[in-house]
């Protein structure tokens, strides 16, 4: 019998593993290619391989922007894709599912469904024909698609990208994380309000987000302030430097008007900041109190929530997350819920509802798009004045020499009489907002006396030097706005004022700046660690010693360095999530115990700790570096090498430097860390910006096509 049954049993296992591994594609819906045909388009790549797409239409160079970003990084992309179609679970893995379970209870396809028909006619355009030049190059390398039937896109799935990605911008993960695993939420950022919403004494350390959140510094400098009278603007993004939010440099130059150098990431058919003929701009994190949580009140069943006197029923769906484990993809079940708020969350606890800003719109697509094409101030704060962007600080300089900071978030028109910094009641209209302030409620500082502004995701109250502050009390406390400072804002205050007039040199020297103020949390921090009663260990001693003599740089240069930039990480990363700071005897402890089982010491040079590292093989780089998690030059966060060495993959990522000078003329420098093909290994430009980038140099821009072409650059036809 059991020879009869075994042959059945083992057909049987066959069929469900090789379902297992089938199913997943096979259910997926694959979408009608979007109808796009270019008209002329072409790619040309200079020295350091970075792109410069040439199109007779908008349209056409958006299609070369997606061939050209697939040629150097199709990976990532298909994984920014993946998504948006809810499949990063089948993609990556555990990890990925989570994303997929965001992007359902967002009701993120929904949101692009929607509003895609409403989006303006050229914008609809550009975004279809980045999606058909995705669909280009997957078709001529079939090789290289990760996941079968993620072809053919669209542009409205290109669209459901940006609606995914930006609310996780200003901390939607840390809400949505602590809500689904039942752990208390912090609180939020801005001011503290008591249960009427009137202020009340801030908290020192309320938990705020995770440190390896993004930040970046951005500086501009007026033609008053400048030796030659050039307008300058730097952009000093702090970015991860692989994956989906990994910046791209690019070029662009339309027939129809849009020229444009930057850098976008992956998933955008256009730069996000950098500079055209008349004006740029760059970004900063900024952490205001753009989400809300509603606690429910179910009835007993738990299908319905009372609001306002009454009860409705509570929105549910049941989606099926797609997870792939080993060479097999997992259905695993789950359900969503909605209520008038937005989406919903049950755990152990209850069921919480989340509203944040931007929430269920698509807007923000335009708003780039337009940002790009402006040609003055006025045009630029048009666009700005759309309100698509939910939050992130914009500092501005154009060729006319303005200068300015933009507070940009989409702030909640909050009733007065609760606590927006907790957790509100779910059962009454008077809580719910439903509009949003526009734009002229935004702080901005434009054209202030110094000379200058700078952000460095700092609160925007200190923005130019003294006497030329905005007025935090001109701003009601139910807006949210965060009142932190890093050390990155106390030093560039610091060094722009202490600067007089201002070349290019000099701002450069701004921007490498590797010191920490001695005050602050840095101050506090290292006072603890020399207060600690080391009498009975002589290595934690020693490196008390070793600190007391420490001359507050991380510039490679002193003593010092390694164990200083070891031991202020976790200080900062606990000072920026807004947290108590951890216990100094056991940082001081495991760092001396880690320079001493690696280094065999406790001051090896930092170039030997900090490195820049990427790839194996002959184009693997391994590469000293300088800065710390909070000075302006920055090496952020890090992973720690079996061999003690501190491998950096967060920082300072895109930086660029852009002048006009006094007649206007426009120049431009920028670097990254690695290269243009950050996952392909054997192109030349796999590292190639690394070594520059290390010793704190740049490479021109070719803005000017007939510079580009004079550089010998290659021209080519997707």
């Amino acid at each position: 019998m059991l020879r009869r049954i075994f042959p059945g049993f083992l057909l049987l296992l066959l069929v469900v593993a090789a379902s297992l591994a089938l199913w997943e594609p096979l259910t997926a819906e694959a979408p009608q290619a979007p109808a796009f045909k270019p008209a002329d388009v072409r790619i040309a790549r200079d020295k350091f391989g970075v792109p410069h797409i040439f199109g007779k239409t908008d349209a056409d160079v958006a299609y070369g922007v997606a061939y050209a970003h697939a040629e150097d990084d199709f990976s990532t992309l298909q994984e920014v894709l993946a998504m948006t179609r809810g499949r990063a679970g089948a993609m990556l893995g555990p990890e990925g599912a989570k994303v997929d379970y965001a992007e359902a209870l967002l009701g993120v396809r929904a949101t692009a469904k929607r509003d895609w028909p409403r989006l303006p006619a050229d914008v609809r355009a550009l975004f279809t024909a980045y999606a058909a030049g995705l669909n280009h190059y997957a078709e001529k390398h079939p090789d290289e698609v990760r996941l079968s039937a993620l072809f053919p896109v669209t542009g409205e799935d290109v669209v459901a990208g940006f609606v995914l990605r930006s609310p996780f911008f200003f901390g939607l993960d840390s809400v949505l994380g602590s809500l689904v695993e039942g752990t208390p939420i912090g609180r939020e950022g801005g001011p503290a309000l008591d249960a009427t919403g009137k202020l009340v004494p801030r908290a020192l350390t309320p938990v705020g987000r995770d440190p390896a959140d993004n930040g970046s510094n951005a500086m501009a400098v007026a033609p008053a302030r400048s030796t030659d009278g050039a307008t300058r603007l730097v952009s000093n993004s702090h970015q991860p430097w692989t994956g989906g939010v990994a910046w791209y440099e690019l070029v662009v130059h339309s027939e129809e008007g849009w020229d444009f150098a930057g850098a976008t990431f992956p998933g955008s058919p256009y730069p996000f900041l950098g500079h055209n003929k008349y004006l740029g701009w760059t970004n900063t994190v900024n952490r205001p109190d753009l989400i809300d949580v509603y606690r429910l009140v179910l009835d007993a069943s738990g299908e319905k929530y009372r609001f306002d006197g009454g009860w409705r029923p509570l929105e549910e769906k049941r989606i099926w997350l797609k997870v792939k484990v080993g060479p097999f993809v997992l259905p695993v079940p789950r359900t969503i819920y909605r209520s008038v708020h937005g989406p919903v969350v049950k755990n152990d606890k209850g069921a919480f509802a989340i509203r944040y800003a931007g929430q269920d719109q698509a807007k923000m697509v335009t708003q780039y798009y337009r940002l790009n094409k402006a040609r003055d101030f006025a045009q630029w704060r048009a666009a700005m004045a759309g309100q698509g962007v939910p939050a992130t600080n914009f500092v501005y300089a154009d060729a006319k020499g303005n200068i300015g900071l933009f507070y940009n978030a989409m702030f909640p028109d909050r009733p007065a009489g609760f606590d927006w910094r907790g957790v509100l009641p779910g059962d009454t209209s008077g809580a719910l907002w439903t509009r949003t302030l526009p734009f002229d409620r935004v702080p901005a500082l434009v054209n202030p006396r110094s000379g200058y502004v700078m952000n460095a995701n700092n609160t925007p109250w200190v923005a130019a030097g003294p006497g030329d502050e905005l007025d935090a009390a001109a701003f009601s406390p139910l807006l949210g706005i965060e009142d932190d400072m890093t050390n990155r804002a106390v030093r560039l205050i610091e060094l722009f004022e202490a600067s007089g007039p201002i070349d290019e040199a000099r701002l450069k020297a701004i921007k490498y700046d590797t010191a920490y103020a001695r005050t602050g949390y840095a101050k506090a921090w290292i006072d603890r660690l020399l207060a600690l009663d080391t009498k009975d260990d002589r290595a934690l001693a020693q490196a008390q010693a070793l600190l007391r003599k420490w001359d507050w740089t991380l510039d490679g240069r002193g003593k010092g360095d390694a164990l200083a930039l070891m031991v202020l990480r976790p200080a900062n990363g606990r000072h920026y999530q807004r947290r108590a700071p951890p216990d100094p005897h056991e940082v001081l402890r495991d760092v001396v115990a880690h320079l001493q089982e690696h280094f065999g010491g406790l001051d090896p040079r930092l170039g030997t700790v900090l490195r820049l590292r990427h790839g194996e093989g002959p184009n693997r780089i391994d590469l000293p570096l300088d800065g710390g998690n909070d000075t302006v030059r920055a090496s952020t966060l890090w992973d720690e090498e079996p061999d003690g060495r501190l491998k950096v993959r967060h920082g300072d990522s895109f930086i660029m430097f852009v002048t006009w000078d006094r007649g206007g003329r426009v120049r431009s420098e920028s670097i990254q860390p690695f290269g243009a093909a950050t996952t392909r290994p054997d192109s030349p430009h796999y590292n190639d910006q690394a070594p520059l980038f290390v010793r704190h140099q740049l490479k021109p821009v070719l803005f000017d096509p007939a510079a580009l072409r004079a550089s010998g650059a290659r021209f080519y036809r997707p």
